[in-house]
């Protein structure tokens, strides 16, 4: 006999594998329900947050409505009824570029700054709790090998053609 039997590896798509989209879609799903009941209180969204987010890190001249976009990986659309919403509710300003006349500089208000801070401590306790199931030493590879996947994924996204429907 030479060595031990190798079994038939299982097919990518079976449904006894684990498979990429549905646990990132649950992961993410699950971990958005999480944050949205533990901040309706504030009155904000999880995607308001990351808008806050994104502009608390960025330019302190404010960014563009597209850059933001980009920040979120989300659409145009998106964001411009995200930011009304956040307008009316004077957590963002919008002032005209100095330089594109079609565009807006979105900028983050005190009022803002105030609402992300709150936020914020909510969102990293979350995180905490949801990563405390991985040993403490091997959080911060699992954030790295997320980020390349997801790079990974958006690469991918950029890549592909699209199809006329």
């Amino acid at each position: 006999m030479s060595g031990p039997a190798q079994s038939n590896p299982v097919p990518i798509d079976s449904p006894d594998r684990r498979r990429l989209p549905p646990l990132l879609r649950r992961a993410w799903y699950s971990l958005n329900q999480a944050f949205r009941r533990r901040i309706a209180h504030t009155g904000a969204t999880p995607d308001q947050f990351t808008a806050l987010r994104s502009l608390t890190e960025s330019d302190t001249r404010g960014i563009t409505q597209g850059e933001l976009a980009r920040l979120m990986s989300s659409d145009p659309n998106t964001i411009a009824s995200l930011l009304e919403r956040m307008e009316k509710a004077g957590w963002v300003k919008r002032l005209k570029h100095e330089q594109d006349r079609r565009a807006y500089r979105i900028r983050i208000t005190a009022t803002g700054r105030k609402l992300h801070s709150q936020l914020r401590d909510i969102a990293i306790e979350l995180q905490s709790q949801v990563l405390d199931i991985l040993p403490e030493n091997e959080r911060e590879s699992f954030l790295v090998k997320l980020t390349l996947v997801a790079d990974a994924c958006r690469e991918v996204a950029r890549k592909s053609p699209r199809k006329s429907e």
